[in-house]
């Protein structure tokens, strides 16, 4: 494994905090699959900072597996590492640094896999799909599935590498991030009559959200497999006001829900939008008909819905000699797949449990693990059987 882990080390190295490009990595691979006589599809974000990349080895035109991951990570800010989290240090059997385990691990392996893969024919060949943005809602992939090859070569099904310890995920949660602002008026806090609080009326809607809530955990389906078993709220920011002593008159929050496949991503949002428009906004609009309340979408993540029949999951369980499957808390790429007719599953190196917080980090054994797996899975694209 020491090529995996000496790309692991560069990968790890650019910091590709989702706010930041992430084409010096881009570049780097592509140089690195250049080496290899691989020629490589980039998609770019719309001010052309970001790249998706997409890399074939094999018959092209025969269809194939994807190897999917993505190439940015979440902010170190703020957190308390016991290293440099842009430079890998092992101790141990842990290798620390941002984004070890999601999911540079993962795309190292696959990198590492590419001169084995080319020292002989595919019978069906692997695609290398890594993207951009996934952290913030999975925003670069689509632009990568957009430019995938329409019939026999279009790719038969995808693995997703996120980190699952190397189990199998065949179902993940819908997610909806939203951003909602609301304008008041403006007054001297010793009047508030004459002003609309743009906090208030915020808390207000939270409040209906929170209700939401409590409401979706009544209706908890413990069989679906998830933890927890309803659709989940959060409140994540919220900013607003100017000075204590003033009425504040904007407010703005972000927030999100996660719906479980079968369930109407559209109806938590369509209710408070009724609560906004039938109760809140005719009150705030008798002191100020400027008031406003507007809620915008940030990102859409759909679900990965299991599918019993997928070839994905057969694939996957014929490799690791598994006979579970399992539902994932966490939002993926897998979705956007499913929903392009391209069925796909999540199974990856690492524990998504040390991933987003201060030193996380991947072990050897799990690296070691995802080898194996990818390794079978070339001995298998060399037979081409099904």
């Amino acid at each position: 494994m020491p090529a995996a882990l000496e790309i692991l080390e560069r990968l790890v190295g650019f910091d590709t905090v989702s706010a930041n490009s992430n084409l010096e990595l881009i570049r780097w691979v592509a140089d690195y699959l250049d080496g290899y006589g691989l020629r490589c599809l980039l998609t770019y974000d719309a001010a052309g900072t970001k790249a998706n990349l997409f890399a074939t080895i094999g018959p092209a035109e025969r269809g194939g597996v994807i190897l999917s991951g993505h190439t940015d990570v979440v902010p170190v800010a703020g957190q308390a590492w016991d290293s440099d989290p842009f430079r890998v240090t092992r101790r141990g059997d842990r290798l620390y640094g941002r984004g070890t385990a999601d999911m540079k691990g993962f795309l190292a392996l696959v990198l590492a896999l590419v001169p084995q893969a080319l020292d002989g024919p595919l019978a069906v060949p692997l695609h290398l799909a890594f993207s951009f943005d996934e952290e913030v809602g999975c925003l670069g992939v689509p632009a990568l599935i957009r430019a995938l090859p329409e019939g026999a070569a279009r790719p038969r099904l995808a693995i997703i590498g996120e980190p699952t310890e190397m189990r199998i995920g065949n179902a993940q949660k819908g997610v909806s991030l939203l951003r909602t602002r609301v304008t008041g008026r403006e007054a001297h806090s010793s009047l508030p009559e004459h002003g609309v609080n743009a906090i208030a009326a915020a808390a207000e809607i939270i409040v209906e959200i929170g209700r939401l809530a409590a409401a979706a955990r009544e209706r908890a389906r413990p069989e679906s497999g998830f933890d927890p078993p309803y659709t989940s709220f959060n409140i994540g920011t919220i900013a607003g006001g100017a000075a204590v002593n003033i009425i504040a008159r904007e407010c703005a929050f972000e927030w999100e829900f996660r719906t479980l496949p079968g369930e109407d991503p559209a109806a938590p949002l369509a209710r408070i939008e009724r609560f906004v428009a039938a109760e809140l906004l005719p009150r705030l609009r008798r002191v100020d008909a400027g008031a406003a309340v507007a809620t915008e979408p940030l990102a859409v993540v759909p679900p990965l819905v299991p599918d019993p029949a997928s070839p994905a999951e057969a694939l996957a369980r014929r490799l690791l000699g598994a006979n579970e499957s399992a539902a994932i808390a966490f939002a993926t790429e897998a979705g956007h797949f499913q929903n392009a007719g391209i069925p796909a599953i999540i199974c990856g190196p690492g524990a998504i449990a040390v991933a987003h917080r201060p030193n996380e980090y991947i072990t050897l054994a799990q690296l070691a693990a995802g080898q194996a797996f990818l390794e079978r899975l070339l001995a298998w694209a060399r037979r081409g059987d099904d």
